[in-house]
């Protein structure tokens, strides 16, 4: 056929799909019922809709916070086949998540959901119902409630003191070496290390390092970043059911390679740790302290599966889950250094209040941190300006409601801008600033807990991470113990640059590159590090 015949064809099939588009659009079933909808954004085009709005230069949250500054906390995108409804105010967020939690409580399915969450079995993003309730409970009972996390209080404090030590090591050898003991580090990958030995020994036993030490470690370290940026990319597929078949943008590829990396991973520990339930069964000691797949696998054993799925997939699904949350905790000590590092009063008042509640003989506990108010404040001034995920992981209606006088049909995505919420001039003075201070007033009954949702870098309702409690003590004692024993400088008087990276959990676009040394007043290590003959007396 002659491709002046084809063509008519192709343009008379997207005028009828643009048609009944239009007829089937949720605009059009209220226009035909008079019911009142949120306020479109303007320059809708035909079939895509608003995807041309969204900048493939800047992050999505960045864009759409732009755009709430022209048509108000609530507003509606239209993207391809999709509605989405965007809210930027904690008054309308408080509405979708107390009176219509239930409503807003499922998930969209999108490609990286079936490809990378092991066909929506993942925790955070399966959809809600019996099974998501079910894995949800298993996994706080087993892992994130505060009795659970007091018992395994022992893993953080091993892995910060573990992390700290090395870096004591890399001074004493840029001390030997002649340097003065400063030494140059990426605080990213010592932040992710931190946060990843402390997640994988508490999911697997194993800690990530030690694993993967000299077979592929950042290999899986790779995945990991990956499976974040690949949930924040734009599948057309996602807009467009029609393009199912289709992989524009090589994206299902990359998400179906990151999968088999993470998937071969836990697939080896399945197999681990199965052999050692039968050498239990076989004499061995069985009073030996479980790990949370060991929990994972005996109680879905038991069920005989769930919704479907097979025990192995649930649990290798919930322990990806608890691995990537954990993985989290890194962004936000990150991008706490960061500021406190272009902040240098801040930074100096924090060592101070950490010399004066805990002195200068030993190291940080757990149980000082509850005396570190201004530090507190730190970690809550960051979290409000750099929520690890800026724009929630989309909610979808499950039926129709109303959100602030308007009529929400069922299926609507909903788009949660936590950061353009946390930054709203009617509830933060320079509401744009990193100022601490403004915790230890007014502000002070922000608690991160979500029943002030002025402040949410968590979520709230029936979908809020429930990994809270375990970043906040992880976030805390990490940057602590780091800020109490060393002395932390820029690699020149410019300041960081404090540009934001794409993906559903935002890194720095850059590495955090700094320069470190001892803190000369910390005796302790000097004792310490002699005894066990791991450092030079010459280092402090």
């Amino acid at each position: 056929m002659e491709i002046t015949h084809i063509l008519p064809a192709i343009f008379a099939l997207l005028l009828l799909l643009y048609a009944l588009f239009r007829i089937a659009s949720p605009r059009s079933a209220a226009h035909l019922t008079n019911k009142t909808l949120p306020p479109e954004a303007a320059g809708r085009l035909p079939l895509i809709g608003h995807l041309h709005k969204l900048s493939a230069t800047e992050p999505t949250h960045i864009t759409l916070a732009k755009m709430a500054d022209a048509y108000g906390p609530i507003f509606t995108l239209r993207l391809g086949m999709n509605t989405a409804l965007v809210v930027s105010s904690w008054e309308i967020a408080r509405e979708c998540f107390t009176t219509n939690d239930r409503i807003f409580a499922s998930r969209s399915k999108v490609v990286a959901s079936e490809l990378l969450g092991y066909n929506y079995a993942a925790l955070g993003i399966s959809p809600y119902g019996p099974y998501w309730r079910k894995v949800r409970k298993l996994a706080t009972l087993e892992l994130l409630t505060n009795h659970r996390l007091e018992q395994l209080q022992h893993i953080r404090i091993c892995e910060v003191q573990n992390s700290i030590k090395k870096l004591y090591e890399l001074c004493a050898d840029s001390r030997n070496k002649g340097s003065g003991g400063k030494v140059r580090v990426e605080m990213r990958t010592w932040f992710g290390d931190v946060s990843l030995n402390t997640i994988f020994r508490m999911v697997v036993g194993n800690r990530f390092s030690a694993v993967f030490e000299g077979s592929g470690a950042e290999q899986y370290r790779e995945a990991l970043r990956a499976f974040f940026e690949l949930f924040g990319a734009f599948v057309p597929s996602d807009s467009f059911s029609c393009l199912s078949w289709l992989d524009l943008g090589g994206h299902k590829k990359a998400m179906n390679k990151t999968a088999k990396v993470l998937d071969e991973m836990l697939s080896k520990w399945i197999k681990e740790h199965r052999e050692k339930k039968k050498n239990w069964g076989e004499g061995g000691v069985e009073t030996e302290e479980q790990d949370f797949m060991d929990a994972m696998l005996s109680a879905v054993d038991d069920d005989g599966g769930l919704c479907g799925f097979d025990a192995d997939t649930i649990t290798k699904a919930t322990c990806l889950s608890m691995m990537l949350g954990g993985y989290t905790t890194m962004i936000a000590t990150t991008w706490a250094l960061s500021l406190l590092l272009n902040n240098q009063e801040t930074l100096k008042k924090a060592q101070l209040e950490l010399d004066e509640k805990v002195g200068t003989s030993r190291q940080v506990k757990e149980a000082d941190l509850k005396n570190l108010i201004y530090f507190q404040a730190i970690v809550k001034e960051t979290l409000r300006l750099y929520p690890a995920a800026p724009l929630l992981i989309p909610h979808e209606s499950i039926e129709d409601c109303m959100v602030s006088g308007y009529h929400i049909p069922a299926r609507t995505r909903l788009l949660v801008n936590v950061q353009k919420l946390q930054k709203d001039p009617l509830v933060w003075e320079d509401p744009c600033e990193f100022r601490p201070e403004r915790f230890l007033t007014n502000d002070t009954k922000f608690d991160m807990q979500g029943q002030n949702m002025q402040l949410m870098p968590f979520g709230k309702g029936r979908r809020m991470c429930p990994g809270m409690s375990f970043a906040l003590q992880l976030v805390h004692l990490t940057l602590a113990s780091l800020l109490h024993e060393f002395e932390i400088d820029r690699l020149s008087e410019e300041l960081l640059d404090m540009e934001e990276g794409f993906g559903f959990i935002i890194f720095r676009k850059t590495p955090l590159e700094i320069v470190l040394s001892p803190v000369c007043r910390i005796k302790f290590m000097i004792n310490f590090k002699i005894k066990s003959g791991t450092i030079n007396k010459n280092i402090v």
